[in-house]
């Protein structure tokens, strides 16, 4: 006993020095478990001994902490491995407060690749100060749906993201009208009455349409035209003038506005010309005041586009970071794949598990300081790269495992009787690193029911003896479970049962796939994400449960 007591102080004096003069006693109970793993079966024994050594420890001062480790426990000294820290790089070209934004369209919710661009402009306007403008690029009617005005800012708040303005360019297209009489009257775009077709045709040729150079009164009148509707869908649309040379056939003389005749979930009819995604997003990057863009290397094409309506307005450009591709693998994250699929009843809808949804992932379990370390730890690489699950399940690992409830639960359950002829008790941790969350019990009377793998009862031999876990051991005979006592010497194989109250669960994976079976009593109704022992973290919605990573 006084080499324990010993044992329980030396743990709280290191646990203390490790953490600014305060032990815990958790922390110490772990400590004690993993160096002495005997102490498991009867942990409440030691605990109150624990919690008078941490007491007695907390009650010293730092430098007292300090002197007993520099006398006592020299070796404490050596500085333990530090976390990796993993830092954004500085923008270039900061002059106080930044001005970013995050630009999505509003065909659906957003899914894990969108968290990447979320979380980075978050990132920097925290480290800088400043706005990040939520901006719904709407301007194409036919990709608009219209619950994901509310979706999309709902995944950015669950995401942490701190929003401190919404744009909906739907609403700006006066504004947007504006900009271009002022281009056109300049020279700087003009109206073509070319099938569009045509005009493509041409462009690979590098040869300008022949009314390219034509007074700006001419291409005004058209626009006016445009507005009211005299023009066929595809047959007229307005053309910023490039470069008819430019070795990239997609930057020559672009289009800036086109007819879209499909009524808008927003305004309705009220408008039929709409700017293109290059014109809409260099004109309000202007007038927003963005000082800094980031976003993936996709769109280096399109940042030399924006850049020629910069230069016609003698606008000041912003800086532009582009990052490299992210491959997703195993997930799906095209919307309109996803849009199909809730249609025609494949999906249950946006958090069907079975999606790359920031919705679906919530649904699954994830924290969303995971989103944000992964993010932060990739950083900011122009290369491609690949997703990789396998880190990102381990990051959201580290942050639930501490506060996650452990419980029994049997796939595929048989029901079983063990000849008991005395009652017996079971004894289980909520969490085997956390003595203070106590124990799970269930009381067994004489001769009771439990349930048990049905694939590992076939499993095993006649007379094969294992054990039951924070149970006893039994022995197999037949079809029954003959109690042998409540602890085993020789090392036998360990299984998981639950008792006959156990509630039914349906586990769904994100495959698609659906296990059955029974989950201990005092986890039957949990919402909650939990450790199912031996089988991984679940995310449990009473009698469902979503399957969230081992």
């Amino acid at each position: 006993m006084i080499i324990m007591l010993q044992e329980i102080r030396k743990q709280a004096i290191k646990n203390a020095y490790l953490h600014d003069g305060k032990a815990d006693i958790s922390s110490v109970v772990s400590k004690l478990i993993a160096e002495n793993p005997d102490l498991r079966k009867n942990v409440k024994s030691i605990i109150e001994d624990v919690k008078a050594g941490v007491d007695t420890v907390n009650s010293l001062s730092k430098d007292q902490i300090i002197e007993i480790v520099n006398t006592e426990y020299p070796e404490f000294l050596i500085k333990e491995k530090k976390e990796e820290k993993h830092n954004l790089p500085d923008l270039e070209n900061v002059h106080g407060r930044v001005v970013m934004r995050m630009a999505p369209s509003p065909s659906g919710p957003l899914h894990i690749g969108h968290s990447r661009m979320a979380i980075l402009n978050d990132e920097y306007v925290k480290r800088y100060g400043g706005d990040l403008i939520l901006r719904i690029e709407d301007t194409n009617p036919a990709n608009v749906d219209i619950d994901a005005y509310d979706m999309i800012p709902e995944d950015l708040e669950w995401l942490n993201v701190n929003v401190t303005k919404k744009v909906i360019q739907s609403s700006r297209m006066d504004f947007y009208y504006k900009e271009a009489r002022k281009m056109i009257s300049k020279g700087f775009m003009y109206v073509i009455e070319e099938d569009q077709a045509e005009f493509h045709d041409l462009k690979l040729k590098k040869i300008p349409v022949k009314c390219r150079d034509y007074d700006p009164e001419i291409h005004l009148e058209r626009f006016d035209k445009l507005l009211e509707g005299k023009y066929e869908e595809g047959k007229a649309a307005v053309v910023m003038k490039t470069d008819i040379n430019h070795p990239n056939p997609s930057i020559r003389d672009w289009i800036a506005f086109r007819l879209n005749y499909k009524k808008h979930p927003l305004t309705g009819d009220k408008y039929i010309l709409y700017p293109t995604m290059n014109f809409s997003v260099s004109v309000d990057d202007h007038y927003l005041g963005l000082t800094h863009v980031i976003r993936g290397i996709d769109h280096l094409v399109n940042t030399e586009k924006q850049e020629y309506v910069f230069k016609c307005n003698g606008w000041k450009i912003p800086e532009y970071f582009h990052y490299g591709f992210i491959n997703i693998p195993g997930t799906v994250l095209k919307t309109t794949l996803m849009k199909e699929g809730i249609k025609s009843g494949k999906y249950s809808g946006w958090n069907d598990i079975r999606l790359g949804t920031i919705m679906a992932l919530k649904k699954r379990g994830y924290r969303p300081e995971t989103f944000r370390k992964y993010w932060v730890a990739s950083g900011m690489n122009k290369n491609n790269a690949t997703f990789s699950w396998e880190i990102f399940n381990s990051m959201n690992r580290e942050i639930i495992d501490y506060n996650t409830m452990r419980y029994f639960f049997v796939p595929e359950p048989e029901k079983f009787n063990i000849k008991n002829s005395k009652k017996l008790k079971s004894h289980a941790m909520f969490h085997p690193q956390r003595p203070d969350l106590g124990c799970r019990e269930y009381d067994l009377d004489k001769n009771s029911n439990i349930y048990f793998p049905e694939k590992e009862f076939e499993k095993l031999k006649d007379s094969e003896t294992i054990r039951l876990k924070d149970l006893c051991a039994v022995t197999k005979h037949a079809n029954s479970l003959d109690y042998v006592s409540e602890d085993i010497d020789k090392k036998v194989k360990i299984i998981q049962w639950v008792p006959e109250n156990s509630g039914s669960i349906k586990i769904y994976y994100p495959d698609g796939s659906v296990e059955s079976g029974m989950i201990e009593p005092l986890a039957s109704n949990k919402k909650e994400v939990v450790q199912l022992e031996r089988f991984g973290y679940v995310n449990l919605n009473g009698s469902e449960g979503y399957f969230l990573h081992k």
